[in-house]
């Protein structure tokens, strides 16, 4: 395989970013962005391209295991809400 562009790596970043928006729970979602971010930052500076690969196709394992599981914590989670999500619920409909 050859190397990732730069476009489908900033496309993986956002895939991640937006898989991170689809678990229902706060801490799951904030630690999974963070995740990401840090995971990206880490790699900034790979110049190989065999460990560019690997790091890149680590990222796609990554993602889909992502998407796997904000499927089944929807499915799973409490129906609780978190007070940062409640936060935002109120202020979305005040501002409605």
């Amino acid at each position: 395989m050859a190397s990732p562009s730069r476009v489908e790596v900033l496309t993986l970043f956002r895939s991640l970013l937006r898989a991170a928006r689809e678990f229902p729970d706060y801490n799951v979602r904030e630690y999974t962005k963070r995740r990401t971010i840090d995971g990206f930052r880490q790699n900034k500076d790979l110049s190989d391209p065999s460990k560019v690969t690997a790091a890149f196709s680590d990222g796609r394992s990554q993602l889909e295991v992502a998407k796997r599981q904000a499927v089944v914590y929807s499915l799973y989670a409490p129906k609780r809400i978190h007070h940062f999500d409640h936060d935002q619920a109120k202020t979305f409909i005040t501002m409605a």
